[in-house]
């Protein structure tokens, strides 16, 4: 089975040639070579490799030297700036890198208009869709905000980041971690947004495999449809609370999806939106 993680963050340790602006959760350095064997280890065949934004803002040199040294495994998303005016220019430019598949708004970042008729979000969008670029949205607590944008631009992708729901740094999950999930089904009224399933063992008070999370993910399930989710990890936003390996098997060994539910979702989905296929190891 074709198994594609939707969302992996590789990164060197904090250095004076690639400073970091921020901190980001995991260890002190998850090198596009450790994220390999850890992938190699538990059978998943590629990734989408998000320039992590808590450490490189708009810079994304580094997932273009992962790339370049694994280029079978991983294809690339960079976040962009909507309110820089060059920010058309620097998509074009993305789109016409090898490897590259998407970009990415950090919806809820405090400079980021939440006006959904804002020109420079809609201007990302549209440059977007004319590149057939597919735009992940990092969207918990602007959720309204992304369903009007995809109203707004019915040809462009949309990808919502980890649920839509806003997730734990560190354990224990939060109280109520569904208590948006109507927000969240709301979406899929929209057929040019999809849904990353990233990250959601996070969320359970239960330990692995992480039985009390699968009623709500049924229900995004059913809205979206599967050909509209997709599988993955967080990696290594994730690191304080389940092992990759674990992140990865609770999917395989759960009985609530038969097998071409779980093919479907832990990699055909991706492979699709994203028109891109790891090769074959």
């Amino acid at each position: 089975m074709l198994t594609i993680d939707a969302q992996v963050h590789a990164y060197e340790a904090n250095r004076p040639e690639r400073p970091w602006v921020g901190t980001l959760q995991g260890p002190r350095e998850m090198t596009g070579d450790q994220m390999v064997s850890a992938m190699d280890a538990v059978g998943v065949d590629g990734a989408i490799l998000v320039s992590p934004f808590s450490l490189y803002r708009y810079d994304a040199s580094y997932a273009l030297e992962v790339k370049a040294r694994h280029p079978n495994r991983f294809a690339l998303v960079k976040p962009v700036d909507p309110s820089d005016p060059a920010v058309e220019e620097t998509i074009a430019e993305w789109a016409a890198t090898p490897g590259t598949v998407g970009i990415r708004i950090m919806l809820n970042r405090d400079n980021i208009s939440v006006d959904p008729s804002d020109a420079g979000t809609n201007r990302v969008l549209a440059a977007a869709a004319r590149h057939s670029l597919p735009v992940n949205l990092l969207a918990w607590g602007r959720l309204d905000l992304a369903r009007e944008l995809a109203v707004r631009n019915p040809n462009t992708q949309l990808v919502i980041d980890h649920l839509g729901l806003q997730q734990p740094f560190q354990p224990p999950a939060p109280p109520q971690p569904f208590a948006d999930l109507p927000k969240v089904l709301a979406l899929a009224a929209q057929p040019n947004i999809a849904i990353k399933i990233t990250g959601a063992g996070t969320l359970a008070h239960e330990p692995f495999p992480y039985r009390d999370i699968w009623d709500p993910l049924q229900q995004i399930f059913d809205a979206f449809g599967l050909d509209r989710c997709l599988w993955g990890t967080d990696w290594t936003r994730a690191v304080a609370l389940l092992t990759y390996e674990q992140g990865v098997q609770a999917f395989r060994v759960t009985d609530r999806l038969s097998e071409s539910e779980r093919a479907t979702l832990m990699g055909g989905t991706a492979s699709r939106i994203y028109n891109w296929t790891p090769a074959p190891n």
